[in-house]
């Protein structure tokens, strides 16, 4: 038997549930865990299925079948297949060098195939964790060559996941539209309110009291794609801007980190400008 997630969304409807759990027996499968949304604000459905099955191809038709008039999308996904996966980066380590321990550790479900960088700083980091490095200056004039050798790298290497993990370029609305749905950016939480340079010493001037952290896809407007997960932490006056970025960053891996999981688990639908996310 196989070990498979089933996600599928589509305008709700009575008997969307019924006719899924029916081509599911059907193909030979036994359901191990099942999750719905009904969106009053979209009227879409979600769902989430994990289950067992004696074939991925025999579902899918199935599935199909069933679902034929619901206008439905659907995928099959095996649960314990890894998430073909790319970082871009910049010269910020912290939220590259989580990532790869928590993947070389078992944690994360990806297999991170390279890193691409405008910067060497991190190349004997990739080298630590034994992973493809290629990095390249990017100005206005060269930004065209090297989001062309990005997209190169997904298509050959059938990538499934791009995360910008603290890859300080802002992508072209071209590369966005490639990567639409299958790429994470993480920044700061205080976006929009300190935007520019060095935004936890302007945090520290103001006084804030919580800081925090954002992952989100990535899309032509500017930090403002789909939210998959959100982490804040309190601080206070007698906080240095040291210490602000050190708890700034650590906020930063943790809810990238998280994000990741929770796209390669198969957690993560889009529902418009909005995520529905099956823990």
């Amino acid at each position: 038997m196989l070990d498979l997630v089933l996600t599928l969304q589509c305008p709700d409807r009575p008997g969307i549930v019924h006719a899924i759990t029916g081509a599911i027996v059907e193909a030979g499968g036994n359901i191990t865990e099942l999750q719905q949304f009904s969106s009053p604000d979209s009227g879409e459905f979600f769902t989430r299925i994990q289950l067992d099955a004696p074939d991925a191809e025999r579902l899918r038709d199935a599935v199909a079948a069933a679902t034929a008039g619901f206008g439905a999308t659907f995928e099959v996904h095996g649960s314990r297949e890894p998430v073909r996966t790319l970082l871009l980066a910049s010269k910020a380590a912290h939220a590259v060098n989580d990532l790869l321990f928590r993947w070389r550790g078992g944690e994360l479900p990806i297999d991170v195939r390279g890193i691409m960088a405008n910067h060497d700083v991190l190349a004997d980091l990739a080298g630590f964790y034994d992973v493809p490095f290629t990095h390249r200056a990017v100005t206005p004039e060269t930004k065209a060559d090297f989001e062309a050798e990005v997209r190169r790298v997904v298509e050959e290497q059938d990538i499934e996941l791009v995360v910008l993990a603290r890859y300080m370029q802002i992508l072209s609305p071209e590369l966005c539209a490639f990567l639409a749905g299958r790429a994470i950016n993480i920044h700061h939480s205080f976006l929009p309110g300190f935007k520019g340079a060095n935004p936890y010493r302007q945090a520290h001037t103001r006084g804030v009291k919580l800081i925090g952290a954002t992952a989100h896809f990535v899309t032509s407007d500017l930090d403002e794609g789909p939210i998959i997960e959100q982490n804040v932490v309190r601080v206070d006056h007698t906080m240095s801007v040291a210490k602000l970025v050190r708890k700034g960053q650590n906020q930063e891996s943790q809810t990238l980190a998280e994000a990741v999981r929770l796209f390669a688990e198969h957690r993560v639908l889009a529902d418009a400008n909005r995520t529905v996310i099956f823990r």
